[in-house]
Formats: structure tokens, sequence, C-alpha cells
């Protein structure tokens, strides 16, 4: 995502008038990957909203699921990080988006590959809401198979990232991350949210969110509707903020271009501003 600053003419009778052109260029993007027995459907809801901010946003059905139901039984976490990957590419491809401005946001199931994702793709800005933690163990056997007893005792353990690739997976991921946990999640419990948040220790910053009173799936509408606001004002704080920055730095940057040229009074009223002419970005 960038900022352009253009020096333009504005013709007018027979005066030109100096302008500058302020743009921005570059969309972000936004990835949404449901859970485990969900659907893209509940993230249209959400992506309505970010695509009120200006980006551009996909969702998917993990194979598994709808249209590939019958592969439930057999589908495993490999192949669907398989599937992660190629939506998130056909979403980067796209001419219009920026690459280097995806935000790819995760649930449960969908959280954990997202963290894995971060290994492999660039991602700007990453959003889990109650991401799940599962072993490494038994990697390319069908995932419906991993829950049991043992699968939530782990869950209850401090688990180090060092000891889970999804873990170290954050570990390493070095963008702005939000964490939403629901206060009553018996299917991710609180100390898995714990393991996540200490593994984003490198991240630039971590934003946490608790919804009071919620359980795993947001029964509830009004959970629902937090769990909406929460991810819909740190875009906005994500996307509008790095473009209000990259702007405000454009401007200053051509302020004191104009001081160097004519010195400390070139921008007050009746001075011009002629001297600036040609482009600058930033990003």
């Amino acid at each position: 995502m960038e900022a352009k600053l253009s020096s333009i003419d504005i013709e007018v009778d027979d005066a030109s008038l100096n302008g500058t052109l302020l743009t921005p260029t570059g969309i972000p993007a936004v990835l949404f990957v449901h859970g485990w027995g969900g659907n893209q459907h509940h993230n249209l809801v959400r992506a309505r909203e970010a695509v009120g901010l200006g980006c551009i946003c996909l969702t998917f059905d993990l194979r598994g699921h709808e249209g590939h139901i019958a592969m439930q039984d057999s589908v495993t976490r490999a192949q669907n990080l398989d599937d992660l990957r190629a939506a998130y590419d056909r979403l980067a491809q796209l001419p219009y988006v920026d690459p280097a401005s995806i935000a790819v946001v995760g649930l449960s199931y969908g959280g954990y590959l997202s963290a894995l994702l971060t290994r492999e793709r660039p991602v700007e800005w990453l959003a889990l809401r109650s991401p799940a933690l599962y072993m490494d163990e038994n990697w390319d056997v069908p995932k419906i198979s991993l829950n049991g007893p043992e699968l939530m005792r782990y869950r209850q353990q401090r688990i180090e990232p060092e000891d889970n690739i999804a873990l170290a997976a954050c570990s390493g991921f070095a963008g702005d991350v939000l964490l939403v946990e629901a206060e009553q999640d018996i299917v991710v419990p609180h100390p898995v949210m714990l393991n996540y948040a200490r593994a984003f220790s490198n991240a630039r910053s971590l934003t946490s969110r608790i919804i009071k009173g919620a359980d795993h799936a947001l029964t509830r509408k009004e959970h629902q509707q937090e769990y909406t606001r929460h991810l819909v004002d740190w875009i906005t704080e994500m996307v509008v903020g790095r473009r209000v920055a990259l702007a405000k730095q454009l401007v200053e940057a051509r302020k004191q271009l104009l001081k160097q040229a004519k010195g400390e009074a070139a921008t007050e009223p009746g001075s011009g501003s002629r001297e600036f002419h040609g482009d600058m970005s930033a990003k």
C-alpha cells in the first residue's frame, strides 16, 4: 500500500492554477478462513464491512466442507493448508491488490492454518479468533481423527514455540496481530490463547480482546456482533491508519522541500508553491 503526491496544473480561462494531487495506490486485501465444520457464509458478514473500508475480500470453503463435504473424513491438515495457500495466491495475484498489504482472518481451525501460512506467504496483518492448537504429530492423517481427550489435555498445557509448528510460525511473525478470545470457550480454552499471545513476541503490535460470556461458536447474536466490531475496528486502525500515516509523510516531505527552496516562509499564505514540481511516493 502506497501513497502518491503529484503537482498538477489546472487550466481555467487564461490562468493555470497550481494543485497537489494526493492519492492512495495499491488496494489492501483481506482473506477469511473459516473453522472446522464451518463455511464461508458467516465470513461474508465481516467481509462486507471490510469492503466498506476499501479492502478487497476473499472468502472460500476448505476441502472437507460444503461442495467437498465427502472429504470430511479423509482431508488432512496438509491438504487444507494447500487450500489456504491456493486461496492466498489467487487473491495476491489480482492486478489491483497490493501483495504487501494482505490481512488474514482465521477462526479456530482456520486460525491455526492462518498462523502456519505466515511461514510461507507475506502477511501484513493477522487476526485470529479462538485459534485452535494441535500436536505436530500425525500431520498427514485425517484431521477429523485428531480430536479426542489427548488433544484436550494438550490444550490445557503451556506450550513453547519450539515445541509446536503453529506457535513457531507466530514467533517469527513481525506484522500486526489481533487475538480474540471467547471467555467461556471449552473447545479452545484460555491456556491456548496464552500460548498464542506469548508466541507473538516479535509482532509489531498485539491487540487482545475477550468476549465476555461467549462460547466457542459465539452462539448468541450479541457476541457475534461484538466480534464483528472488534475485527472491523482493528482493520480500520490498521488499514486507514497506515494510509493516513503515508499521506502525512508525503505532505511533510513536500513542506520540507518548499522550505529548502524558499525558506521558512515557503508555506505562508501568498508565498506560492510552484517551486515543487513532480511526484513523490511513500510506502
